[in-house]
């Protein structure tokens, strides 16, 4: 009596899994399908820059972030150091720090550490926002359907852009440098027409990377450098003089 008891618990289980986790294969699907085409791009600019196909999948697979890998890449074409690299990807990434925290105190209480450490290698702008418009608490199970489509449509995309351009001419390979540029421009200004306030953080910023483009002294700083520097300036700068109003719930 007791051991069919608990096959029916296990089965049980097991179905729940499974629907939990067809649930977030849905939700993910058209996130994944996204990435494809923007990892398109960067498997095509890894290979042109000198990168090998290989190499170029297992970075995007190893990393999953779009803004942080084009950076990245641009580093490594300048033969940035070891250091320079690691600092200006954990500048760019340091939000999915605070992403992941929040998505943790909405986690099912059952949620393992492993399993924790698991979802927070797949969080994402996008997985994030879909996972924390849901109202029921997050499950395990849930949260691997979500982010297993995105990160295979990220890596895939990425296989199909470096596979594609050891096989085109040469001038199309160089010409795709321009996807960089238009990349960090399709990722800011939807965001720049929504606040003030990163607006601001924009203008900035580019005032200071021209200090470091064009003063004599400060030239000598390594684009990695600048790129922290100008980040961090802007940001403190902005959050000084703008900083977010706290509602009345809040007080």
């Amino acid at each position: 009596m007791t051991e069919n008891i608990n096959c029916n618990i296990n089965k049980n289980h097991h179905i729940a899994f499974l629907d939990e986790f067809k649930d977030g294969l849905k939700k993910g699907l058209p996130i994944g399908l996204g990435y494809i085409s923007v990892s398109l791009t960067f498997g095509m600019m890894a290979v042109s820059g000198g990168v090998s196909p290989l190499m170029a999948v297992f970075i995007s697979f190893t990393n999953v972030t779009s803004a942080g890998q084009f950076a990245g890449i641009q580093l490594i074409f300048q033969t940035a150091s070891y250091f320079e690299i690691a600092l200006t990807v954990f500048v760019i990434n340091i939000r999915y720090m605070l992403m992941s925290l929040s998505l943790s105190q909405k986690l099912a209480r059952t949620t393992t550490l492993l399993e924790k450490l698991i979802l927070a290698f797949g969080v994402t702008d996008e997985t994030f926002a879909v996972a924390s418009l849901e109202e029921k608490p997050l499950t395990a199970p849930y949260m691997f359907g979500l982010i297993t489509l995105p990160i295979i449509g990220w890596t895939f995309g990425t296989f199909l852009g470096a596979v594609t351009s050891t096989i085109l001419p040469i001038k199309l390979q160089d010409a795709l440098g321009i996807a960089l540029y238009a990349m960090f421009i399709a990722l800011i200004i939807p965001e720049a027409k929504k606040s003030k306030p990163i607006l601001l953080v924009i203008f900035i910023a580019v005032f200071f990377s021209l200090l470091f483009r064009y003063v004599p002294f400060l030239h000598q700083i390594s684009s990695g450098f600048a790129i922290i520097i100008s980040s961090l300036l802007a940001s403190a700068i902005v959050a000084y003089f703008c900083p977010i109003k706290k509602s009345k719930e809040d007080v």
